[in-house]
């Protein structure tokens, strides 16, 4: 193996075994953590109204009325947000991952109660 090989693999090592590690706790999590259709539902609506959520301003939702496209596509959620404590923190307050971010701090600004704030959670995972 030339140096520039094993470089790589000293590299790439830990992120593989970190991405291994997030792959085999995900499902197990998701299982524990299933929400009802009408927690998704109640997020549903919560997200589609414009006093509240109002997301479909922002992001594309598959079947949303009049979608925007100024956030990313709100698609394959499970996979982008393993951690759902992350989701809901990217909701309560997104400049903490992004300082420069559009998105209003639903919970930060008290827009949205800390149940809304679940429910859409449990919406969104379920995209």
């Amino acid at each position: 193996m030339n140096i520039d090989a094993r470089y790589a693999l000293k590299i790439m090592l830990p992120a593989l075994a970190t991405l291994a590690l997030l792959l085999a706790i995900s499902p197990a999590y998701s299982l524990a953590a299933e929400a009802s259709a009408a927690d998704i539902e109640e997020g549903r609506q919560v997200a589609a109204d414009r006093q509240r959520g109002n997301c479909y301003s922002c992001h594309h939702v598959a079947g949303a009325e009049l979608a925007g496209n100024v956030g990313p596509p709100l698609v394959v959620m499970k996979q982008r947000f393993p951690d759902r404590a992350v989701l809901y923190q990217q909701i309560a307050d997104p400049r903490i991952r992004n300082p420069d971010t559009v998105m209003p701090p639903y919970g930060a600004h008290g827009i949205l109660t800390e149940h809304d704030r679940n429910r859409d959670v449990d919406y969104g995972l379920s995209l």
